[in-house]
C-alpha cells in the first residue's frame, strides 16, 4: 500500500504505526488521507496549522513533514494514552505543540486566532463547534475533513450526519469546496 503513495513516509510514522496498533486504536487516519495533508502543508510556508483529534501522531507525523521550519502546528486530544504515544515520538519536534484538552474547551479558548490550515479530524470542528471552527480559518487557508464517505466504525444514522455537513459547507458563500470520493472521502475547502 504505502509504495503507492509516492513520497517517503515520516521518520516516525513506522514507530508510531506500530505503537498504534499496540495500543488498540482503530481511528488512525489513512495513509492516502496522510499523503494529502502532508502536500497541502507543503503550501503553506510560515503558516499556522491546528490538527483537531492528534489520535497517536500518525497524521500529525505527516503533516509536521510537510511544513516549513518557520511553520508551527498545534494539535488536540482528549485521550492522554494516545497523546503520549505522539509525545514520544513526534515532542521533540520544536514547531509542534500537543495539547491535551477537550475539543470544545479548546475551539472556545481560542476562538479570535486565525489559522492557516485546520484538519478537523474529530467531533469538534468537524460536527460540533463547526462555525467557530470556520470562523478560525484565514483568506485562502484550507479546512480540510476526511472520513465522509461510509466507515465500518459509523454508528447507526451518522451517514445522515455526513449529508448534513456536506450540504451544509456546501451552502456557505465564504467557501470554496471539493468532496473527493477518494482515500476515506475527503473534503477539501478554501476560505474565500
Amino acid at each position: 500500500m504505502t509504495q503507492d503513495i509516492h513520497q517517503p513516509l515520516p521518520k516516525a510514522y513506522q514507530a508510531i504505526d506500530v505503537a498504534t496498533k499496540e495500543s488498540g486504536f482503530t481511528m488512525a487516519s489513512d495513509i492516502y488521507t496522510c499523503s494529502l495533508l502532508k502536500t497541502l502543508a507543503s503550501s503553506k510556508p510560515g503558516a499556522k496549522f491546528i490538527e483537531l483529534g492528534t489520535g497517536t501522531g500518525l497524521s500529525t507525523s505527516w503533516i509536521l513533514d510537510g511544513m516549513d521550519e518557520g511553520s508551527t502546528l498545534t494539535s488536540v486530544d482528549n485521550e492522554a494514552a494516545f497523546l503520549k504515544i505522539a509525545e514520544d515520538h513526534l515532542g521533540s519536534d520544536p514547531r509542534l505543540t500537543l495539547v491535551h484538552s477537550d475539543g470544545a474547551d479548546w475551539v472556545a479558548s481560542h476562538s479570535g486566532e486565525k489559522f492557516d490550515y485546520i484538519f478537523a479530524d474529530t467531533w469538534h470542528g468537524k460536527y460540533l463547534m463547526l462555525d467557530e471552527v470556520l470562523d478560525m480559518l484565514n483568506i485562502g487557508a484550507f479546512y480540510i475533513i476526511d472520513d465522509m464517505m461510509p466507515q465500518p466504525n459509523w454508528p447507526e444514522g451518522h451517514d445522515v450526519k455526513a449529508r448534513n455537513l456536506e450540504d451544509y459547507l456546501d451552502s456557505r458563500s465564504d467557501l470554496v469546496v471539493t468532496k473527493q470520493i477518494w482515500a476515506t472521502g475527503i473534503i477539501l475547502a478554501v476560505k474565500i
